[in-house]
């Protein structure tokens, strides 16, 4: 079984652009290796001809060598457009010790850009946390995807503290600004406040009905958040998003706790299956094959 990149690892050699362009090649080396070597992951730079349109960008060279007319794809000619979100609020630093979530929601985003860009797709990337800190266009050239790249290495830097997540209404800011039918792939933990489910989809439901596909990547530390797998010893734990504080053992809530994140993260996954959006669990323990993986499957199906 492959393991894992290591997140602090990641942070310490701070080249978000080289990783991804491993991690992807790596990936699709694996892919002809595997049960999912019928994704389409050739690169094509060429298209066939169409009868009718106009025979200039003809490669002729091509058309010499096999007999067959092919146009050349330029930068422009993108077949998919995706907007990449990543929830940068407080609670995506954690854990403290390698700032985990967003250390790989970041490499996971740059992950898909590298193979969106090999594709000549066009990739935008959101981050948000209470209000949009940054946006951009939405273009498939390499020096486009490599503002990104210095984007995603800016965002693994010290936090700001305290910083909630109002992601309802950042979904509702991005759908509106949206103008054609695009794939809109979340990095979130999902922290919000979890009275606000209702308000959350909605703003995915507007997503959906204006024809848009979603992927929404759940971003957990499985291991604390999920099983609450704390060392039985007084600790005290600490709101990243409020800073309210509370110091307890372990064992007195873990029960309680785990029925209540299971129950929340249920009724996530649930709903998101109402409105047709992928929900795809993403432990940050486990890789990123996962994420690239839920990519090819998502857009063999918008074919």
């Amino acid at each position: 079984m492959k393991q894992p990149l290591n997140l602090s690892q990641v942070r310490s050699f701070g080249n978000v652009e080289f990783l991804a362009r491993q991690l992807v090649e790596g990936f699709i080396t694996g892919l002809h290796k595997s049960p999912f070597h019928g994704f389409s992951v050739e690169f094509a730079e060429h298209r066939l001809y169409n009868t009718g349109e106009t025979t200039r960008h003809i490669d002729w060279k091509v058309f010499g060598k096999t007999e067959k007319l092919f146009v050349k794809r330029y930068e422009e000619e993108t077949n998919l457009r995706c907007h990449l979100l990543i929830d940068t609020s407080s609670s995506m630093y954690y854990p403290e010790s390698n700032y985990g979530k967003i250390t790989f929601s970041v490499m996971a985003a740059a992950c898909l850009a590298y193979m969106l860009q090999r594709q000549k797709d066009a990739v935008s990337l959101t981050t948000f946390a209470d209000t949009i800190d940054l946006q951009t266009p939405t273009k498939s050239t390499p020096s486009h995807v490599h503002k990104l790249f210095t984007q995603l290495d800016l965002l693994m830097q010290q936090p700001k503290p305290l910083r909630k997540t109002a992601a309802a209404d950042i979904i509702h800011q991005v759908a509106e600004k949206i103008n054609k039918r695009s794939l809109v792939v979340i990095f979130s933990d999902m922290f919000d406040n979890s009275e606000k489910v209702d308000a959350l989809f909605s703003a995915l439901q507007h997503l959906r009905h204006n024809l848009h596909e979603v992927l929404l990547f759940h971003v957990t530390d499985k291991k604390t958040e999920e099983d609450f797998a704390f060392d039985e010893r007084p600790y005290e734990f600490i709101d990243l998003e409020t800073g309210e504080k509370v110091k307890i053992q372990p064992g007195q809530v873990r029960d309680t706790y785990q029925q209540a994140v299971k129950s929340y993260f249920q009724e996530l996954k649930m709903r998101c299956g109402q409105y047709k959006i992928d929900f795809i669990e993403a432990d940050i323990a486990q890789g990123f094959d996962q994420i690239l993986t839920s990519y090819l499957v998502k857009r063999t199906k918008m074919r």
